[in-house]
């Protein structure tokens, strides 16, 4: 056995931790969970609906990315994407 197997193995764990409550804010943290985001769905871009999306996903920033807008990829855990179609109309929120 290699001598940093036993130090791999108890670090393991704790990234699989961290990873799991990225999901799950805490109450003032800003971050973004997605949780329950999928009823969004198919409703109009409009500043209430904005607000309704950032108040569920915990989100302190929303970004709107328009039908065939290209944006960048960084992730960020304190935003929520709002993807729309040609009509205005929510295609998917996904964190980020």
């Amino acid at each position: 056995m290699h001598r940093l197997t036993p130090l791999l193995l108890g670090i393991a764990p704790l990234t699989l931790a961290a990873c799991a409550t990225q999901a799950q804010p805490s109450a003032g943290t800003g971050l973004c969970a997605p949780n329950g985001l999928e009823r969004f769905v198919g409703k109009t871009r409009s500043e209430t609906l904005a607000a309704e999306i950032k108040r569920q996903s915990g989100a302190t920033t929303l970004r709107w990315v328009p039908e065939g807008t290209m944006v960048t990829m960084d992730f960020r855990g304190e935003r929520v994407t709002v993807h729309l179609d040609r009509a205005n109309r929510v295609e998917r929120v996904v964190c980020g």
